[in-house]
């Protein structure tokens, strides 16, 4: 998938310093994430149910 047509977002958790973030979209099939402080950089992606069970670990934290 094309990931420049994607919606993009940071974590309402994020900064606004710039400091080392993450982006995600979320597509049908996949999360993908990418850097933000690099986009050209390549972003990978991860079923959707795998990054539900990070999300759920993460909040546990």
């Amino acid at each position: 998938m094309e990931t420049a047509a994607l919606a993009w977002f940071k974590s309402s958790h994020s900064g606004t310093q710039g400091n080392d973030c993450v982006e995600v979209a979320i597509a049908e099939q996949a999360v993908h994430v990418r850097n933000s402080k690099d986009v050209t950089l390549p972003a990978f992606a991860i079923g959707r149910e795998g990054w539900g069970r990070f999300a759920r670990f993460a909040s546990e934290r």
